[in-house]
């Protein structure tokens, strides 16, 4: 095919989000999707409805050798898999590559493919869910941060930015995506864990004070993870008010927790984990490339993550074991 202004990896919902804003904005768009999904998205066209609501028909291909250039590529798949996944796309000729996945390993995964002067750092505080009827939920719009992983305004990294913002999903570019993403991960790791172990929606676990005491366990141990690799956190709100959290005492970070979990509850009532949604699905869960990522980097510097390693333990368990 020919070159495409954006290709999209994953017709979930975020790939689903971003592909129908940016095809209705008058972009090309390449939708790469698999099976049943690529049949539906096929016959029916991309069908968003909450924050927005339209549909659009999307160019959609099943092989990713049918891709061979492109100005943006995206990967919007879960992270299991990604390897080959991008093992397949490495004779892809792009100008940015982009990850909207959960965690950080993608970035180094990028990296390693088409080269870190050609990777975009990214985080998205924008989150939406697929329905069994091939809609997608469009939850939370608040914005997709990116930047280039060396802290540069490109032209190029500032045109991807502004076509995806333009298109109607937020988004911003950064100088400091690195620390802006591990900032995120370092918070997001407690929530995934309390949500895959008390299968409950968001506000609820967020509220619940020793979910909330172990949320702050796990973000502290996250913080000394961050420190000893080198990285600034900032003081990022879009999972937790950091400061706060690894700040103030035990007490207050607690409560700064559930002061969330009532944000939440006024905000996005219905809200639940990407994660939670995998397992109630019967989907191969994410935590070996992001719990289990960060893991692998404490032990290559003898650090010791005790809570953190428990919950993998337990949630591996949870992965194996649950009916699928």
């Amino acid at each position: 095919m020919a070159r495409s202004e954006f290709a999209i990896v994953g017709a979930g919902a975020l790939g689903s989000i971003l592909a129908a804003h940016l095809v209705r904005s008058g972009h090309s768009v390449a939708l790469l999707a698999r099976g049943q999904r690529a049949q539906q998205v096929r016959e029916q066209g991309l069908r968003i409805k909450g924050v927005s609501e339209f549909s659009t028909p999307v160019e959609v291909l099943t092989d990713p050798a049918q891709l061979r250039e492109t100005g943006a590529l995206i990967i919007a798949t879960k992270t299991p898999g990604s390897e080959q996944t991008l093992a397949s796309l490495s004779h892809v000729k792009v100008d940015r590559a982009l990850s909207v996945q959960n965690g950080v390993m993608k970035d180094d995964l990028l990296a390693q493919t088409y080269g870190r002067e050609r990777t975009l750092g990214s985080l998205a505080d924008t989150s939406g869910e697929l329905l069994a009827s091939g809609e997608v939920l469009f939850t939370r719009n608040v914005n997709l941060f990116v930047g280039e992983l060396d802290g540069t305004m490109s032209d190029t990294a500032r045109a991807i930015v502004k076509a995806i913002d333009d298109a109607g999903v937020r988004a911003t570019l950064m100088p400091d995506i690195v620390s802006r993403e591990w900032s995120k991960f370092v918070g997001w790791v407690g929530f995934v864990s309390l949500s895959l172990t008390t299968r409950a929606i968001t506000w609820r676990f967020l509220s619940d004070p020793d979910a909330a005491l172990l949320i702050v366990r796990l973000t502290r141990e996250l913080a000394s993870l961050a420190k000893a690799l080198g990285i600034q956190l900032t003081e990022d709100r879009a999972i937790l008010p950091l400061g706060t959290v690894l700040d103030g005492t035990e007490a207050q970070a607690v409560a700064a927790v559930q002061k969330a979990g009532a944000d939440y509850q006024t905000k996005a009532p219905e809200h639940r984990m990407s994660a939670l949604q995998d397992l109630q699905a019967g989907r191969a869960l994410e935590i070996h490339e992001t719990l289990g990522y960060a893991l692998r980097k404490a032990q290559e510097l003898n650090l010791s993550l005790p809570l953190l390693a428990s919950f993998y333990s337990l949630v591996s368990a949870i992965d194996r074991t649950r009916d699928r």
